[in-house]
């Protein structure tokens, strides 16, 4: 399931849809929404993948941490820099400062990421006939992309380009992390293929329905062109989730508590 450090990027998820709802000009809507989504989750996640890629030794426990020495931070991004590329040429694993090996999948998915979301801003500025972005890291430029969603809210095949990119990094980066969402059962049966498949999932305040044959009729929702997509309900369409599916609100509600990791 997918996967999601506060920033511009909030995490609102998109409004929900029950059968017979239009999708007119809400649809765009919830694409930005998810946009929105996916971004707070990348923008979460992705300065982890710089403590993945090489972990320092950990003192022994129950000793008091030592002050860092003046340059440690600069040292041991160069020593990272060297390793990996020691990596990539040649196979080799460089000791030092930071001894732990390089891991290559980390660095693949980082630079992954780093080049989708430069490519990303780059096309975003383009298509808005806006000057090309100034250099930046990958956290401040999807900040501005989210900054940019009003102007991109007039473009429907553009926005749902930068749904997806964002997405399917969000995506990686959550996959190369290892982490796992909390998800809990919620009962009653989805309003879109009446199966006993809907799940709260409180990191993201949503339910959603896991059943992979699950596709609704809205348009704009990525269920349509995503297999591993799945119909998502956010807060404000819990009421009218209830009332279609049999689910009590204050299940839901009290589903958006608990920390107790259920199976799908």
């Amino acid at each position: 399931m997918a996967e999601q450090s506060s920033s511009s990027a909030d995490t609102s998820t998109r409004t929900g849809t029950s059968p017979g709802a239009g999708a007119g000009a809400g649809a765009d809507e919830r694409v930005l929404r998810d946009v929105v989504l996916w971004a707070a989750s990348l923008v979460r996640q992705f300065p982890e993948l710089s403590e993945e890629l090489a972990p320092g030794r950990r003192a022994p426990a129950g000793s008091a941490p030592r002050a860092p020495h003046a340059g440690r931070d600069e040292l041991i991004r160069t020593e990272r820099r060297e390793a990996l590329l020691l990596e990539q040429r040649h196979g080799l694993a460089v000791p030092g400062h930071g001894a732990a090996p390089i891991r290559l999948h980390v660095s693949d998915a980082i630079r992954d990421i780093t080049d989708g979301v430069v490519e990303l801003e780059e096309a975003v500025c383009a298509r808005l006939a806006l000057p090309r972005p100034r250099r930046a890291g990958v956290v401040e430029r999807l900040r501005r992309v989210v900054g940019l969603l009003d102007e991109i809210a007039g473009h429907p095949v553009l926005a749902r380009h930068v749904r997806d990119e964002v997405r399917r990094m969000a995506r990686r980066c959550a996959r190369t992390l290892g982490e796992a969402e909390t998800v809990v059962r919620v009962s009653g049966r989805c309003p879109w293929c009446d199966s006993v498949s809907l799940r709260a999932f409180p990191d993201r305040r949503a339910v959603l329905c896991v059943n992979p044959a699950c596709v609704c009729t809205d348009p704009a929702c990525g269920c349509q062109d995503d297999p591993a997509y799945r119909h998502l309900w956010a807060e404000e369409a819990w009421a009218e989730l209830a009332d279609a599916s049999g689910a009590r609100p204050e299940e839901i509600e009290a589903a958006m508590d608990d920390t107790e990791e259920t199976a799908c």
